[in-house]
């Protein structure tokens, strides 16, 4: 092996590093699968900014949030895994305690 292939694997395997490694702080996508009663939810991140256009969108008038409309939305954006909607709620339990750690994950991605 020349010094110049020597070189050039130097660089390649400098380059190698794991996008983990490049940017350990990267939030976007993260997952999170928790266990309620039998049933494995996985959680994703959608980014800063979705997240942030999720709570303004859930705000009322008078600015309290709509758990409706927050929810509504943690199902459609945050709960990947299974696909959750009112009608999936009507025929399964742990609706309170999914939507509680869901609301729990995406708050501490904001940090």
């Amino acid at each position: 092996m020349t010094k110049k292939d020597e070189t050039i694997k130097a660089v390649e395997a400098k380059n190698a590093i794991s996008e983990v490694e490049k940017r350990p702080l990267k939030k976007f996508g993260k997952q999170e699968t928790i266990e309620i009663e039998g049933i494995e939810y996985t959680f994703q991140f959608p980014g800063i900014r979705k997240a942030q256009q999720i709570l303004d969108s859930s705000k009322m008038l008078n600015g309290v949030i709509s758990d409706e409309a927050y929810n509504h939305q943690l199902m459609e954006t945050v709960i990947v895994e299974p696909k959750t909607n009112w009608d999936y709620w009507d025929e399964n339990s742990g609706y309170r305690e999914v939507m509680a750690l869901a609301d729990n994950f995406l708050g501490r991605m904001f940090n």
